[in-house]
């Protein structure tokens, strides 16, 4: 196997484990939209926190060491965040409708 051949292999393999992890954190994001009606949760939203700064950290390692490209990677970590903040605002909703 050459260099080149064994370098692609390494940045797929980098690429996938970043997907499968990113696929996590949105499962995540989703039992709790599925659950945002029934509770309120602030340490899950904590643990989503501290999940995003843990991907977006692996990302910048995986750029770092050019296993994936920067866009790509940009693209991943935006994708959640959108999820996320999706989710932050039907929490200050329901926590708004609660309220009235």
């Amino acid at each position: 196997m050459t260099s080149s051949n064994s370098m692609q292999q390494l940045n797929d393999k980098a690429l996938t484990l970043l997907e499968e992890e990113a696929s996590q954190i949105e499962k995540l994001i989703q039992v709790q939209m599925e659950n945002l009606a029934t509770r309120y949760c602030p340490l899950y939203e904590e643990v989503l926190d501290t999940q995003m700064y843990g991907f977006s950290r692996q990302v910048d390692f995986a750029v770092k060491a050019e296993l994936i490209d920067e866009n790509l990677g940009k693209q991943l970590v935006s994708k959640l965040e959108r999820n996320l903040a999706t989710l932050y605002e039907a929490l200050e909703k329901s926590l708004r409708n609660a309220k009235s």
